[in-house]
């Protein structure tokens, strides 16, 4: 009876470990994510390295300095994301797909602070939603539509 409960106990057990990594997502897939993760803290160091100096140094506005590291930043990111996160060859076509989904990205961040805001909540619980949101939605947009 005992050597029917351990064989019992090692099959659930067994199962359990097969459905947890049935959830897991490939390892092509985690190294895009990465990937992408790595190509987004970059892509944010070219935007704050271009709009600073254009800030303190030129005496640019705060909106136009960020719009033109916006424009920087997120060429730099689709060749990054294009070339070493999902290793396709850069198009017009692509590009415009990548720019919608960083607009896209855009709309969600400032839904979300909106939302933060509206309710009450700190800064900081608005950018960990932005921060847990954000990415995973363009990234599988990027990996559904953009490089398809």
């Amino acid at each position: 009876m005992l050597q029917v409960q351990s064989r019992s106990q090692d099959a659930s057990a067994e199962a359990a470990r097969n459905a947890i990594w049935l959830r897991v997502p490939a390892r092509d897939t985690l190294v895009r994510l990465f990937r992408f993760g790595v190509s987004g803290v970059i892509a944010t160091g070219i935007h704050v390295a271009v709009a600073t100096p254009l800030i303190y140094l030129l005496h640019a506005s705060q909106v136009g300095a960020n719009g033109v590291a916006f424009v920087v930043a997120n060429i730099a990111s689709y060749l990054l994301n294009t070339l070493w996160s999902f290793g396709a060859t850069p198009t017009r076509e692509s590009y415009l797909r990548f720019l919608i989904v960083s607009l896209l990205g855009l709309g969600l961040t400032l839904g979300i602070s909106a939302g933060a805001q509206a309710l009450g909540f700190g800064y900081w619980a608005g950018l960990a939603t932005i921060l847990s949101v954000v990415p995973v939605v363009t990234f599988v947009l990027h990996r559904t539509w953009t490089y398809r």
